[in-house]
Order: C-alpha cells, then structure tokens, then sequence
C-alpha cells in the first residue's frame, strides 16, 4: 500500500493540516517529549474538570515497553512556535472473543488551541496510519475503529460523532464517599485471603493468570501475551501489599486489587483509596465471593487513613458489577463512552 503520508525530516505533513502560524506535525522524540507531555496532559485536565495526575515517572513506564504500538509510526506530536500543544497515538489489540482487530486512538489539544481543527486533522491522521497498519493483519478479520472520552468533554465526543463513530459501551466512575458503616461480609466457607508477597514471582504469575482468565468473558477483553505479565507488574500503583486475593487451596477464587493515587490525593486534598480490578473465577461466582472482598477493601482503606473509595464500572459488566457496588454503597459520579466503527481499508 502507498502511505498517505508524506515526511520530510522530523515533520509529518497532513493534507488537512489547519493554517495555524508556526504550526508542526511531527514525530515523537522520545523521553525528552515527556515533561512537556505531563504539562499538557495537567492543562487539558484542569480545563475539562478532570483531575487524573500524570506524573513524569508514570509516563516513562507507559512509554517504556507500549504493546502493539511503534512511537516512531503510531504517534504525532503538535508544536506551534516550538510549544508542545497536543498529540495523539494509536494501538491495536485483538478480541477473545471473536478475533476482532481493535484499532484505538486517543489524543489531547491544549485548551488554547482547540476549536481550531488541530484535533481533526490528528484524528484524520491516525485513522490513516490505522488503515496502513490494518493492511498488515488477516484481511477476512473483522476490523473496527476505536475512540473514546468522557461523556463532559462534550468537544471531542461531537468531534468523535461527526466522524461517524457510533457509542458502543458506557462506563461509570464511582465514589463510597464514606467508610462508615461497611458490613462485614464472611467469604464462603474454605475461601480465605493471604497476604501477597511481591517478590514471590510464582504467586505473581498465578494472580496475574487467575485476573485474566475471570475477565475473558468481559467487552473488550484483549488476547495476552507473556510480555503483559511484565507490564502488569511495572505499573506505577502496583501495590500488592493492599490487594485482597482469595484462595481455595492452590486455586485463585478471586480478588481486589487495591492502591492508592498518592499524588492524586496529595492534589485534591481528599483522602481517597481505590478498589479496582475486582473479579472471580467462573466456577466461584454467585457466591458473594466479590462482596466480601470489597468489604475487607474497604475496612483496609479506613484503616490506611482515608475518607472514601472509589472504583470504575462497564455499566453492562455480565456479572452484575454495577447493581453490587450501588449495594455496597458506592453513587455514578462521572460517565464516559467508547464509540466504535468499521474500518475500510478503500
């Protein structure tokens, strides 16, 4: 296939590139990219009420080992007059499921540079790189696009909409915004949770393989590899020493995998735990398994210190997970949707 896309040196062009004074598309130059990043990432947050930190070293491990993404192709970064205003990027996954090819893209613009069609012209260019990528797989496989936002960032979902993408699948964030008044909850008999040692590889990979086979049956679950292994553990809030892991002899039931966003909470001021990738094999479901483990999340997290938890959802979660943290006393504070769309390689 011929590329759309014309380089010269370190510039991208882009056919439908705005004129913008002193504006460059161009290349990803590595770790020195990233502080200028991570101030992009807090303008654009705290223009759209977000308060997500990105922190240096958390981009630096993100960057680090990218899956199914080449920096060099996959990303554009935007300057005007030599300030780093925006970027986007794209990776692709293949579904459980079905074998679907998922090609997903995302970017940011500075707050001072939107509404000028910067972000179009990048979400133009990634499809573009999508479609050369995409020649590469099987051609009888299914292929779609991907994109995403949360539902207040009302500019980029009309951006997303316009371009034909379709909602496929919404999501909450939720808050306990209390640790008062948590049951306590028995685990099933012959269930209990021991404590995980982080230097205990072996357990680790268990764990790790116990998460992926629970989530298998859930939207967008992505095939795996042993390098995701590696990346599961090199995860800036990895912190084993709160996650709430059940056993049943040598077999993984289920588990809480708990931590805390220091800077997040260091910039907020509010004193918040989270209670994250809960899940439970197949053969242990319906057995309140899960419920259990939230409440003990949630006593460990009070006794950490903190004020409140909180946890994300997909609203259809084939398990039920929405109708259980609403009775575990967590509310909908924020929504967010992911829009898809058939990929044409004409």
């Amino acid at each position: 296939m011929t590329s759309t896309l014309q380089r010269v040196d370190d510039a991208i062009y882009l056919p439908d590139a705005p004129d913008v004074l002193g504006l460059l598309f161009r290349h990803y130059r590595g770790e020195s990219d990233l502080p200028l990043m991570v101030e992009l990432l807090d303008a654009c947050r705290s223009a759209d009420n977000d308060a997500k930190v990105s922190t240096l070293e958390e981009m630096q491990r993100q960057y680090a080992d990218p899956k199914n993404c080449d920096l060099q192709k996959d990303m554009v970064v935007v300057e005007v007059a030599d300030r780093l205003v925006g970027y986007n990027r794209l990776a692709w996954s293949k579904e459980v499921e079905d074998g679907t090819y998922i090609y997903s893209h995302w970017g940011f613009v500075h707050p001072d540079w939107r509404g000028k069609g910067i972000g179009r012209a990048l979400f133009h260019r990634a499809e573009a790189r999508i479609r050369e990528l995409a020649a590469e797989h099987p051609a009888d496989a299914p292929k779609l696009l991907d994109a995403g936002s949360d539902d207040s960032v009302t500019g980029l979902v009309e951006l997303i909409k316009s371009e034909g993408y379709e909602p496929i699948r919404h999501w909450y964030e939720m808050i306990r915004p209390n640790l008062d008044d948590i049951p306590g909850i028995p685990l099933p008999e012959g269930i209990e949770v021991r404590p995980t040692n982080r230097e205990d590889r072996e357990q680790m990979h268990k764990i790790w393989a116990a998460e992926v086979e629970a989530f298998k049956d859930h939207w967008g679950m992505e095939e795996t590899e042993e390098a995701d292994f590696e990346r599961w553990g090199a995860w800036g809030k990895f912190t084993p020493e709160l996650w709430m892991v059940a056993w049943e002899g040598d077999e993984v039931v289920g588990m809480v995998r708990n931590f805390i966003d220091y800077d997040w909470n260091t910039r907020t001021g509010i004193k918040r735990g989270w209670t994250e990738n809960i899940s439970v094999r197949r053969a242990w479901r319906k057995k309140g398994v899960a419920k259990a483990l939230i409440a003990r999340s949630l006593h460990l997290l009070k006794l950490f210190g903190l004020s409140e938890a909180a946890l994300g959802v997909d609203t259809e979660n084939p398990s039920g997970a929405l109708q259980l943290y609403q009775s575990m006393g967590y509310q909908v504070v924020k929504s967010g949707t992911s829009y898809r769309k058939p990929l044409t390689l004409d």
